[in-house]
C-alpha cells in the first residue's frame, strides 16, 4: 500500500527584524549593533559571526540581521531584498 503525503500551505508570519550592512569598514557601527558578542574581526577584514550552526564568514554587501529571539546571522543582499522590506 502506498503512503499519499498531503501538504499544505503556509505563509512566513510578518516580523520586524534589525540589519545592518557590513561594508567591510564599519565593524564598530557591527559589532555596537550585536552588542559585542557573538562575532569575530581578524586582520584581513573578514568579519565571522558565531551562531549555534556555526561560525559563518560575512561578505562585503552581506547585512547582519538580529532575528526576532536576538540572535545574529548574515544574509546576501539578493534574499534579503526579496524577504525584507524597509519599515
Amino acid at each position: 500500500m502506498e503512503t499519499v503525503i498531503s501538504s499544505r500551505k503556509y505563509r512566513k508570519r510578518p516580523v520586524v527584524i534589525s540589519a545592518v550592512e557590513w561594508n567591510g569598514g564599519n565593524i564598530d557601527e557591527i559589532m555596537r549593533f550585536m552588542d559585542w558578542r557573538n562575532a569575530s574581526h581578524d586582520k584581513y577584514g573578514g568579519l565571522v559571526i558565531h551562531t549555534l550552526e556555526g561560525d559563518h564568514l560575512v561578505d562585503i554587501g552581506d547585512m547582519v540581521i538580529k532575528g526576532y529571539v536576538g540572535e545574529f546571522y548574515p544574509c546576501k543582499p539578493d534574499i534579503f531584498n526579496l524577504t525584507y522590506e524597509a519599515v
